[in-house]
């Protein structure tokens, strides 16, 4: 079994937090999705680990312990970083970028891009498919509003303890099962209402980019790619995937009942299983 290790790492120009297993190949990049971090992969890393599979796990620009984005779009900064992690955790072979929600969307975008090393790209519930549902309904969200609305200084533990109410309703299809563990490292980096807020002006910004018929440039992608998505996704529909398939009909396409937006937590076994047999199955039943 292979320990993980943490450490800070620049890409694409920002610093950021890795957190990284050594071992065998295909290597796997993951991105975490819109005011997440990389700690929302701990519970597949730890299964990578079991199998001695490498992999690396970041913080995106703009969230967590990563530095800020700066002025301008959005996507084209996420864009550069992402070609970097990349190029690190290939390390001259070929490697799975994999993304949920907002890094769903990032992996899409590298796979149109010519000259990366990727052998393939799973999106998990990628972003943009259907008129960026999830930040609405984060903006909209009645818990995060009235946490807003309060005019008086509030302590961390009651912002973190209503972001991680908002968290269990809206990523999860089963909340109150999930692991307190994980929303206390969710709620890790949301500590005031200031941080709060910046996510979800980054929301804003993005939202417009994500809207655009422009996003996306399926034809080009030449990669193989396995699609996952919760059946029971409050935050972006499955029914997204009827486009990518459209664009991509080789497209191999996995939904996993009684889950919600975020797979590699409420099914984190299946997750990672689906990711060590990529693209290899596809391959053998080619």
């Amino acid at each position: 079994m292979q320990p993980l290790f943490e450490h800070r790492r620049r890409f694409g120009g920002f610093e950021t937090r890795v957190l990284e297993l050594e071992g065998q190949g295909p290597p796997l990049a993951l991105l975490h999705g819109y005011a997440d971090s990389a700690d929302t992969w701990r519970h597949v890393l730890a299964l990578l680990g079991e199998r001695d599979r490498r992999a690396v796990a970041v913080d995106l620009p703009g969230f967590a312990t990563a530095d800020r984005l700066r002025r301008g779009k959005v996507l084209p900064q996420l864009d550069r970083f992402a070609a970097a992690v990349v190029e690190y955790a290939a390390g001259g072979e070929e490697a799975v970028l994999a993304g949920n929600s907002l890094g769903g969307c990032l992996a899409l975008r590298a796979a149109q891009r010519e000259g990366l090393p990727l052998a393939g790209v799973v999106p998990v519930a990628p972003a943009g498919f259907d008129m960026a549902r999830w930040f609405v309904l984060i903006e909209r969200d009645p818990i995060v509003r009235t946490l807003l609305s309060i005019p008086a200084p509030l302590p961390e533990a009651v912002v973190r303890e209503v972001v991680g109410r908002a968290y269990r309703t809206l990523g999860f299809h089963r909340g109150a099962a999930v692991d307190g563990a994980v929303v206390q490292a969710f709620t890790s980096h949301h500590r005031d209402r200031a941080t709060v807020r910046r996510y979800l002006e980054t929301g804003r910004r993005l939202l417009p980019e994500l809207n655009d018929s422009a996003c996306f440039d399926l034809e080009r992608i030449e990669c193989p790619i396995r699609l996952v998505w919760g059946e029971r996704d409050r935050m972006v529909s499955p029914k997204g995937a009827q486009r990518l398939v459209e664009a991509l009909p080789d497209t191999d396409v996995v939904l996993m009942p009684d889950v919600g937006h975020c797979p590699q937590i409420e099914a984190a076994a299946r997750t990672a299983e689906l990711l060590c047999d990529f693209p290899s199955q596809l391959a053998r039943a080619a």
